[in-house]
């Protein structure tokens, strides 16, 4: 019989082993890892806590290539939950906590996971989501909370699973499935973009090294939580990859929080998006509060000149724009230290190629003119899970249509111009204009809707809606926001309600969207002082 590590066109490789073990095996393992609001760990200290998690996970009965889904708080039971499904060849599948039970209920279901991890300030959503999830027989919690689970699910603490620590990692290639990220990027409702343990290398050195050039020495602070392909990048494979450390927080940040943590750790790369770039801007943090990080990043939507020149004029900030996705696990373009082109998203990151394509699919190699972006490289997922339609619009051989019109500035860089189809950002999060309008709908003042993106004061696109009233009805706008809140997660609430008597559309019956941006352009932008 031929032994798995001889497997044709793959090679042996563990995505937990490279960044964890290596550098145990190479002598570093006394070097620190992580800060979490729980404890630091050196790099000996966290490979015993991803074999801990590995042969907890094992005990209840989770197998090689099996999804254990983890809605749990950037801390370091989520860091070794992620790192310990990979080593025992179990696909982990960090989900958003802010999810509402319904919300969470659909993707578990979706993915046929078993096993539930949850934090215990997400276990009255997870409760929900576990009702709607049949195949859930395990939930594993990180601390003491009620928990009243359904007939048939047996609930457990972390601490509390023992196993046989795992000597070695499980036997995976560089093909295997490592991880699975939900999505509604491309293409609407939420779908798990599928990752190889290879993909994990290679963005780490493409990106980590490539364009940051981190270093052992290097502490990595990122906003976005590890639930995003951006942030596990951010706090996990990038530091690790390198032997450096990761600063984790377990709690929603602020600019007062954030500030608080880049003076006592002493970061030295920030990562955020624009959108809490702004809110660092607007707060009265210290005008040195980054005289210690040695680079800013920002992604997950484009950033601004104006907020590029006023984080750079207020904090000395040097901030790299660029952009990444789900479905290539980070960032495939970007800006380079020294060499920032405001208003771009910089170039192609080491290991990727990028194509601008016109409604024909011809290559379009002129600067200066929109067409949709292309993107190959190795990073890039297998495809969506259960979605072979969507699949193959997105998926195509090499190339991924990453559904983003940019065209191509005269010094090699790339601009963005926004979406080639309907879908919209909310503090760098994607968001389905259908899932809103459904919600809104069933308000019964509700007739018709759509939901498009407008730029408030610091040029960031907010979702605001632009509502019919149904027959004798009003429409109070704090009414319906708050309704969205109830009923989906906060960021994708609008921003604003605007009524109209009628919804424009083409002769076919179709939402003209772009006449509605225009229309609802200055809606979120205060009106100049007289």
């Amino acid at each position: 019989m031929t032994a798995l590590s001889t497997k044709p066109g793959s090679m042996p490789f563990n995505a937990a082993e490279y960044l964890v073990d290596r550098h145990v095996k190479a002598g570093r393992g006394e070097r620190l890892a992580v800060v979490a609001g729980s404890g630091t760990l050196t790099y000996r200290e966290l490979s015993e806590e991803v074999r801990r998690s590995a042969a907890a996970l094992k005990s209840i009965g989770v197998r090689p290539e099996e999804r254990v889904m983890l809605c749990m708080a950037d801390d370091i039971q989520l860091l070794a939950g992620i790192l310990g499904a990979m080593y025992m060849g179990a696909v982990p599948v960090p989900i958003s906590t802010m999810a509402t039970g319904p919300e969470l209920g659909k993707v578990l279901a979706d993915s046929r996971a078993r096993v539930l991890s949850v934090s215990t300030e997400f276990a009255g959503v997870a409760n929900a989501a576990v009702a709607a999830a049949p195949e859930v027989t395990d939930v594993v919690l990180d601390g003491e909370v009620e928990f009243a689970a359904r007939r048939g699910v047996r609930v457990h603490q972390w601490l509390e699973l023992e196993g046989d620590l795992p000597r070695r990692p499980y036997d995976t290639w560089e093909d295997s499935p490592a991880l699975w990220l939900y999505t509604s990027g491309t293409t609407g409702l939420p779908k798990a973009a599928m990752h190889r343990h290879s993909s994990i290398r290679m963005v780490a050195e493409a990106y980590g090294k490539g364009v940051l050039g981190i270093t052992p020495d290097d502490r990595c602070f990122s906003v976005a939580k590890l639930f995003f392909a951006y942030g596990i990048g951010n706090s996990c494979f990038f530091p690790f990859a390198f032997g450096a450390s990761t600063v984790l927080e377990r709690t929603r940040p602020t600019p007062q929080l954030v500030a608080e943590r880049l003076k006592s750790e002493q970061p030295t790369l920030f990562y955020a998006v624009p959108t809490f770039y702004s809110a660092l801007l607007h707060s009265d943090i210290a005008d040195d509060t980054f005289a210690g990080v040695r680079q800013g990043i920002s992604a997950g939507e484009a950033l601004p000149p104006v907020l590029y020149q006023r984080i750079r004029d207020r904090f000395g900030l040097e901030v790299l724009d660029g952009i990444g996705s789900t479905e290539a696990l980070h960032i495939f373009l970007s800006n380079r230290s020294g060499q920032v082109h405001p208003g771009s998203s910089g170039a192609p990151v080491p290991g990727y190629d990028v194509q601008l394509r016109d409604e024909n699919g011809a290559e379009i190699v002129a600067c200066g003119q929109p067409g949709d972006l292309y993107l190959r490289g190795s990073s890039i997922a297998t495809g969506y899970w259960c979605r072979a339609e969507t699949t193959r619009q997105v998926f195509q051989g090499e190339w991924l249509r990453t559904g983003d019109t940019y065209m191509r500035n005269e010094d090699g860089t790339y601009s963005c111009l926004g979406r080639s189809n309907d879908m919209l950002k909310a503090g760098g999060i994607w968001v389905s204009p259908a899932e809103v309008e459904e919600r809104l709908l069933q308000h019964p003042s509700v007739a018709e809707v759509a939901v498009v993106a407008a730029p408030d004061a610091d040029g960031l696109d907010k979702p605001v809606a632009c509502v019919v009233a149904a027959a004798e009805a009003t429409v109070d706008a704090d009414e319906l926001i708050a309704w969205c809140r109830e009923g989906l997660a906060a960021f994708k609430r609008p921003r604003a309600v605007i009524t109209v008597v009628e919804l424009p559309k083409t002769a076919t019956g179709k939402i003209r969207r772009n006449v509605l941006r225009e229309q609802v352009y200055d809606s979120l932008t205060p009106a100049p002082a007289i």
